[in-house]
């Protein structure tokens, strides 16, 4: 079994997919991947929103139920999106699985990586510039974190663009 482990911002759509399949074209083994979505935190989405809207002034923290609320929105959106990505590819005869996570998305891609035994890893993101410049996006970091080849790939463009 040749494990992969993927971390992506969102919904991967079939251009994706069918790239990251290419990839392990010819391989011997049969390929499993293992999606990471990360989530939010309600409570830390609220705290920014507020802090944004106040302009400095403290302003009163939502009810608990409402944050509850929010996560619970969060998570069935989130769980909506690894669903359509994981679809995707057990539509095209792959073994996937997926999480999602609303710890650090590198420390959650660390931890697939180790639990399954990955050969690779693979992050799909839109880009950004300024962490990328930086080198604290989450490929840079997932560099100097994990023992296994990482590739960053933009999502939803084709590969030919990426080069």
């Amino acid at each position: 079994m040749y494990d992969v482990a993927l971390l992506v911002e969102r919904a991967l759509e079939p251009l994706d997919v069918d790239q990251i399949i290419s990839l392990h074209e010819g391989l011997d083994d049969t390929v499993r991947y293992h999606v990471v979505l990360p989530v939010e935190s309600s409570a830390a989405i609220i705290a920014a929103s507020l802090g944004a809207l106040s302009g400095g002034q403290m302003l009163p923290v939502a009810e608990p139920e409402v944050l509850d609320d929010v996560q619970d929105e969060i998570v069935r959106s989130g769980q909506e999106e690894l669903d359509a990505t994981l679809a995707l590819f057990t539509s095209r005869g792959q073994e996937a699985t997926g999480r999602l996570t609303e710890d650090d998305p590198v420390d959650a891609l660390a931890a697939v990586v180790k639990e399954t035994s990955s050969s690779e890893a693979i992050i799909l993101t839109e880009p950004h510039i300024v962490q990328e410049f930086f080198h604290v996006d989450w490929t840079s970091r997932a560099k100097r974190r994990l023992d296994v080849p990482t590739l960053h790939l933009l999502e939803h463009v084709p590969l030919d663009a990426q080069r």
